[in-house]
C-alpha cells in the first residue's frame, strides 16, 4: 500500500478522534477500514506517514499541528492562536486551580504513586478537597492501594488527562526539580547582583560627596594658612634690622612704612 492511499485515512482518524492514538491504534484502525484491500499498511508505512503529517502541518500557514501527547496524536490549534479560540470556549479558559490545588496536583506529579497521608506530610495541612477537586477534573486518578502500609490506603496518581492538558507523553517528560531549582537560583543571584550594584553606586556617590568636602575643608585650611603668612609678613615689615656704630644689630622702625592714619 502506498503511503499517499494512508495518509488521508489517517488525518481523518486523528482529527475525529476526541483522544489521542498512537501509532499502534493508527495501524489498526487504517486495516479495519481497508480490510477488503489485500494489500495492508505496515506499522513502518503508520510511522513514515505520521511523521510526514507532522511536518506538513508544522507549515506557517496552517492554524493547528499534529502534537504528540498523553503517549498518542492529536491536532491541536497552535499557542498563537490561544486568545483566538479562547473567545470561542468562553470561561472555559478561564477557570484556575487554587494555590492547594496546585500544590497538591504538583506533589502528586513528581511523587507518584503516592497516598494522601503522605501527600499531607509534606503539605504539612489536610488535603481532602484539593484531592478531590483534582479528581473531578479528572487531573488525578486512583491508580490502586498500597498493600504495605496500614489500612491499605488509596494511592494517586496523575491522569491522561493530565498529560495531555500539560502537553506530555508521561511524568518522565515533567521539568526535573533541580532544573526549576536551578531557575530559582539563577533569579535569586540576578536580584542579589542588583541589590549589590545598588550599594556600590550610594557608596560610590558617598565617597564623591566626602572627598569633595575633605577638599572644600582644605581649601579654607590653605587660604587661612595664606592668611596668616601675609600677616605675619605685614607684621615683620612695620620694623627693620639695623647695626649700629658699635657693631651690634638692632630692631628699629621701617623709615619707609606709611604713617598710620
Amino acid at each position: 500500500m502506498e503511503l499517499s492511499e494512508i495518509i488521508p485515512h489517517i488525518e481523518a482518524l486523528i482529527f475525529a478522534s476526541d483522544k489521542p492514538l498512537t501509532n499502534e491504534d493508527v495501524l489498526e484502525l487504517v486495516n479495519s477500514a481497508l480490510a477488503f484491500i489485500e494489500d495492508r499498511a505496515t506499522q513502518e508505512q503508520v510511522n513514515a506517514a505520521i511523521e510526514g503529517i507532522n511536518e506538513k502541518y508544522n507549515a506557517e500557514f496552517y492554524a493547528f499541528e499534529l502534537k504528540q501527547i498523553g503517549g498518542g496524536w492529536q491536532f491541536l490549534t497552535k499557542k498563537e492562536y490561544h486568545k483566538t479560540v479562547a473567545q470561542l470556549n468562553g470561561d472555559k479558559f478561564l477557570k484556575r486551580l487554587s494555590t492547594a490545588a496546585i500544590e497538591t496536583l504538583a506533589i502528586i506529579a513528581y511523587k507518584q504513586p503516592i497516598t494522601k497521608s503522605e501527600i499531607e506530610a509534606i503539605r504539612g495541612v489536610n488535603c481532602d478537597y484539593a484531592v478531590q477537586k483534582l479528581l473531578e477534573k479528572d487531573l488525578v486518578i486512583i491508580s490502586g492501594r498500597n498493600e504495605d502500609a496500614v489500612g491499605k490506603p488509596l494511592i494517586y496518581a496523575t491522569s491522561k488527562s493530565f498529560m495531555d492538558y500539560f502537553g506530555i507523553n508521561s511524568a518522565e517528560d515533567l521539568p526535573k526539580i533541580s532544573e526549576v531549582m536551578m531557575e530559582e537560583l539563577v533569579k535569586a543571584t540576578n536580584v542579589q547582583e542588583a541589590e549589590e550594584n545598588m550599594d556600590k553606586v550610594i557608596i560610590t556617590e558617598e565617597t564623591v560627596e566626602t572627598t569633595i568636602t575633605e577638599e572644600i575643608v582644605l581649601d579654607e585650611t590653605v587660604t587661612e594658612e595664606n592668611m596668616a603668612e601675609e600677616d605675619e609678613i605685614t607684621e615683620e615689615d612695620d620694623t627693620v634690622l639695623a647695626v649700629t656704630e658699635n657693631g651690634d644689630i638692632i630692631e628699629e622702625d621701617n623709615p619707609d612704612k606709611e604713617p598710620e592714619a
